[in-house]
């Protein structure tokens, strides 16, 4: 599934950028080599982004 139809990032890619540190939108276009056209993605981008910190809190305990 596309998480971003701008620069054709799927959510397979957002999750391994993620995996490699991202921690803003702004590292995971980075990562892809691409920047934020319209945006619309971004939330979404956050919300994967909570959602792993949380997952790590949750094994760390």
């Amino acid at each position: 599934m596309y998480v971003c139809n701008c620069n054709g990032i799927r959510e397979r890619e957002v999750r391994a950028a993620i995996d490699a540190g991202a921690a803003r939108p702004a590292d995971i276009f980075r990562h892809k080599g691409c920047q934020a056209q319209c945006a619309k993605c971004v939330c979404e981008m956050r919300q994967m982004i909570q959602e792993n910190r949380e997952a790590l809190a949750f094994a760390a305990e």
